[in-house]
């Protein structure tokens, strides 16, 4: 069996489905539901960029598309940095798995570009949960404000290679300012328990 019918009966629901289903379920099982939510999430995320619509974005605003999902991928740079908390540095492993995955749901070419910003926000991450001391609230800002650019503009690059004009300016930075949306909103919530647990006596 070549590749193209390889990749055409793996990227079947009936196939794909219940393999990612099971898998989630055996995370979850084994007390590791942010790293069921981070897997489960890289194949939905890419899945998206061919399912869901995009809207054209004026040239005056830097031309390209506007993904309406962006936020969500934003926050699964924030999802990463719990999943991280919980298993350490084999997070990678993670999101290995969660690329496999993303190649039963889309383009060849978007899973390496997809796997391509991960990896370099994946760096980024490491380098700030490493020699960052901060509380989490903080530090899922600052890697976020780090690794979002770098992510946006690596996916957005390579992706255009079966998106033609997917990779503008307007593209870029709409997809930036929406990751940090996402990333900033759960840094809120984070930060309110945190002040909360402050507070409340020992």
């Amino acid at each position: 069996m070549n590749f193209t019918a390889f990749h055409a009966l793996i990227s079947q629901p009936a196939v794909y489905l219940p393999i990612i289903g099971v898998t989630l379920l055996a995370l979850v099982l084994a007390k590791k539901p942010w790293t069921a939510l981070y897997v489960g999430l890289m194949p939905l995320i890419n899945w998206s960029f061919a399912a869901v619509p995009t809207f054209p974005i004026p040239e005056g605003f830097g031309g390209g598309q506007f993904q309406p999902l962006a936020i969500v991928t934003g926050l699964v740079l924030v999802v990463r940095d719990f999943t991280q908390r919980e298993i350490g540095h084999r997070v990678l492993a993670a999101m290995v798995l969660g690329l496999a995955f993303s190649t039963m749901t889309s383009w060849v070419v978007v899973v390496v570009a997809s796997g391509a910003a991960f990896l370099i926000s994946e760096l980024v991450d490491w380098a700030v949960y490493t020699f960052t001391k901060r509380p989490l609230s903080q530090r899922i800002l600052l890697s976020s404000a780090l690794s979002a650019p770098l992510d946006q503009a690596a996916f957005t690059y390579l992706a255009s290679f079966v998106v033609p004009g997917i990779f503008a300016w307007g593209t870029v930075l709409t997809g930036i300012v929406s990751k940090l949306v996402g990333a900033a909103l759960v840094a809120w919530v984070v930060a309110r328990r945190e002040r909360a647990e402050t507070l409340t006596p020992g």
